[in-house]
C-alpha cells in the first residue's frame, strides 16, 4: 500500500534528480528455487544483496537531502508483520509503502522471520528508490539453471569441453552431446525429433541458442540416437547461422576436438616513444607503488581496506592498457564499484569535490621507489 504526505511536489522533484543519480546494485548473489511443477526441477537467478543497495541509496540520496527509514509494526487484525519503508525529505514531505514480512507465529523462529524480513526490506527499498536489484523473470524459461562450481571443476570444464566436468555429457563448439541409452520408442522419438526441429528455426540469437540447449538436453537424451544425431547437426547449423558463419565451417563429428598446439609469441623489440615527433604518454608499473596506495584510507568516506583504482582519465585511451600507475588512488570496495559502473569518471569526481589527480601525484611523489616506464 502506497502513502504519502499531503503534498509531494518537493521530494518529488528531488527524487527526480537523485534517480538519474542512482545505479543498480551489483548482482553478486545466486539463489536457487524449487520449480512448482511436477519434475521438480530448480531454477536460479542472481540478486543483489540488501547492503549493497543499502550503501547505494544512502549515499545518493543523502546528498539530495532525503533519508530512508525501515520500521515493523505487528498488524493484530491480519495476524501478520508489516514492513514500512519511507523516503522522508528535508521540506517535512514524504512517501512510503507497506510490506506484509510474515505470519506473527513466524516470530517464534527468529532465523525464518529475520530472512522473511531482508527479503522484505530489500524489495521495498528497491522497489521505492526505483531501482532493481534481481534478474528479470518474466520468462523463466530462458533462463538457464546455474550451478557455482569450484576453480577444479571450471578447470577441467575449460579444458576438456565438458558440461558440469562430466565426461560423457558435452556441450562444445556448437555441439550438444550426451551418450545416454534413449527412452523413446521410435513413432515418439520421431515426433519429439521434429517439435525440436521446429524450435531450433524459432531461434534468433546465440543466447536464445544456449539456453534452449540447456533446457533442451533432457529431451534431446531421450530420443535414439540416429533422431539425436540429426538434432545436433541442426542445432550446430543453426548456431553457425545465428553466430554469422558458414554452416560448413565446423563440420560435426564425433572424434573429439584437438588442442591446437600454441604458437609463440616473437618478443617485439622496445620502441623509445620519447624520441617521437608526438610523444606517447608514459605508461609506468610499480606494483609496490600500487601495494602502497590500497594500503590508505578510501579517498572519499575513509574507509579502510581499499582498492588502488587507475584515473581512467587521467591519460588518453590505449587498446587493452591501463593509465600510468603514477594515477592511482584508493577507493573502499563500495566506491570502486559504484565508480566503474558510473560512466563518466570525470564527473563522478566532480561530484564528490574531490581532486583526484592531485591527491595520485603527490602520493606518487612521497613513494620511495623508482618507476620503470613499459
Amino acid at each position: 500500500m502506497q502513502r504519502s504526505s499531503e503534498t509531494i511536489g518537493t521530494i518529488a522533484a528531488t527524487l527526480a534528480k537523485a534517480q538519474a543519480q542512482l545505479v543498480n546494485p551489483e548482482k553478486s548473489l545466486v539463489a536457487t528455487i524449487q520449480s512448482d511443477e511436477a519434475s521438480g526441477s530448480k531454477r536460479a537467478f542472481r540478486y543483489a544483496p540488501l547492503s549493497s543497495g543499502l550503501d547505494i541509496v544512502r549515499k545518493t540520496l543523502s546528498q539530495h537531502e532525503i533519508a530512508t527509514v525501515q520500521t515493523t509494526a505487528i498488524d493484530e487484525s491480519a495476524g501478520i508483520v508489516r514492513l514500512s519503508t519511507v523516503l522522508a525529505h528535508a521540506s517535512g514531505e514524504w512517501i512510503a509503502s507497506d510490506w506484509p514480512v510474515c505470519a506473527i507465529s513466524e516470530t517464534s523462529t527468529p532465523h525464518r522471520m529475520g530472512a522473511a524480513l531482508t527479503y522484505a526490506r530489500r524489495y521495498a527499498l528497491f522497489t521505492l528508490a526505483g531501482i532493481a536489484g534481481e534478474d528479470d523473470l518474466d520468462a523463466p524459461d530462458l533462463i538457464a539453471p546455474t550451478t557455482p562450481t569450484s576453480k577444479a571443476d571450471r578447470a577441467t570444464s575449460n579444458k576438456k569441453g565438458h558440461l558440469n566436468g562430466g565426461p560423457d555429457q558435452q556441450f562444445s563448439a556448437g555441439r550438444l552431446r550426451k551418450v545416454v541409452s534413449p527412452s523413446l520408442k521410435p513413432a515418439a522419438s520421431s515426433a519429439l525429433r521434429d517439435q525440436l526441429m521446429t524450435e531450433l528455426e524459432s531461434l534468433s540469437s546465440p543466447d536464445e541458442a544456449a539456453n534452449w540447449a540447456h533446457r533442451a538436453l533432457g529431451e534431446k537424451n531421450a530420443l535414439v540416437k540416429a533422431d539425436a544425431i540429426r538434432v545436433e547437426h541442426a542445432f550446430q547449423a543453426r548456431l553457425a547461422v545465428l553466430s554469422g558463419k558458414s554452416p560448413g565451417e565446423n563440420p560435426p563429428t564425433d572424434e573429439p576436438e584437438r588442442p591446437q598446439p600454441r604458437r609463440r609469441k616473437r618478443r617485439r623489440s622496445v620502441i623509445d616513444k620519447s624520441v617521437l615527433s608526438l610523444r606517447a604518454p608514459r605508461r609506468i608499473r610499480d606494483r609496490e607503488h600500487v601495494k602502497s596506495v590500497a594500503t590508505q584510507p578510501c579517498l572519499v568516506c575513509g574507509r579502510r581496506p581499499a582498492d588502488a583504482h587507475h584515473l581512467r582519465f587521467a591519460q588518453p585511451p590505449a587498446l587493452g592498457r591501463k593509465v600510468s600507475d603514477e594515477f592511482t588512488v584508493p577507493l573502499c570496495r563500495g566506491h570502486h564499484r559504484e565508480v566503474h559502473h558510473c560512466g563518466d569518471e570525470a564527473a563522478w569526481w566532480q561530484r564528490t569535490g574531490i581532486d583526484p589527480t592531485a591527491s595520485a601525484g603527490a602520493m606518487a611523489q612521497n613513494a620511495s621507489v623508482t618507476y620503470s616506464p613499459r
